[in-house]
């Protein structure tokens, strides 16, 4: 956008010209389903995240192959077998740079490595079947160039593992900390009731009878007695991860600016 700004200032391309080529810069479309995102990350903070679920095969290998996206991209809720379906048709190039995270799901292509970020953020989940979203969460931040420290399977079922990792996230001077938990979702309203920075709630879909699916775990995080946290949608970790960069980048702009 700048260099379109400059040329513009500088007379070597007309208004219609440069207007063009902003259009172009942030919207490129495939076909007549896909409009991708170019400048996400120079908005909100975040590479683009293409989620996978509901595509076909085919508009993923279109997506990662055509797509000339700037620097990182996610492709997210992409299981093992689906990535070694398309990973032969990725073009070689692309593939170089690309990581897969099983635990995750998640596909990352990086052109460069993620800048580094200021600010830090801790992971903590119930149960180790929590893992997969807090996994990621974690590689939303790690992109966007944050570090994480996780700390999982400590729930309330034995609370004297929770008061230990609480007082390591606080040695660690986190900023901000992701929860997840399924069953009655009890983890948030403990740590947020002992924690003086902001706590970001996960409800997943581990759980028996009423707990399956992950809505009592919800509407107990809804419902805390603990004031202030922010909850998710059920198995959001993306949403998570996106939501504790946005606190971090405003801290990170007051800094900046002096206040």
């Amino acid at each position: 956008m700048k260099k379109i700004l400059e040329l513009l200032v500088n007379g070597e391309i007309s208004i219609s010209d440069a207007e063009n080529k902003l259009k172009i810069m942030q919207v490129h479309e495939i076909g007549d389903h896909v409009k991708f995102d170019s400048t996400r990350k120079n908005r909100v903070g975040v590479p683009e995240a293409v989620y996978s679920q509901g595509k076909s095969d085919e508009d993923l290998i279109n997506i990662i192959n055509d797509i000339d996206f700037i620097d990182n991209l996610m492709i997210t809720r992409l299981p093992s077998d689906r990535f070694n379906n398309i990973k032969d048709k990725i073009n070689r190039d692309v593939l170089e740079k690309s990581v897969y995270y099983d635990s995750a799901s998640i596909l990352t292509i990086n052109k460069i490595k993620p800048a580094k970020s200021r600010g830090k953020v801790g992971i903590i989940t119930a149960g180790t079947a929590d893992v997969p979203i807090a996994e990621e969460s974690r590689i939303t931040l790690e992109q966007a160039g944050y570090t994480v420290v996780t700390t999982y399977d400590v729930g309330v079922a034995g609370i004297h593992r929770l008061i230990d990792r609480i007082t390591y996230l606080l040695e660690q001077k986190v900023d901000v900390i992701i929860t997840l938990a399924g069953m009655e979702g009890a983890l948030p309203s403990v740590v947020a009731g002992i924690v003086d920075m902001p706590v970001i709630a996960v409800p997943t879909s581990t759980g028996y009878g009423v707990g399956e699916k992950g809505f009592t775990a919800l509407f107990a995080m809804l419902q805390s007695c603990a004031p202030g946290i922010a909850t998710m949608n059920i198995d959001n970790g993306y949403g998570a991860g996106v939501y504790a960069i946005t606190i971090l980048k405003q801290i990170e702009k007051r800094v900046d600016e002096g206040y």
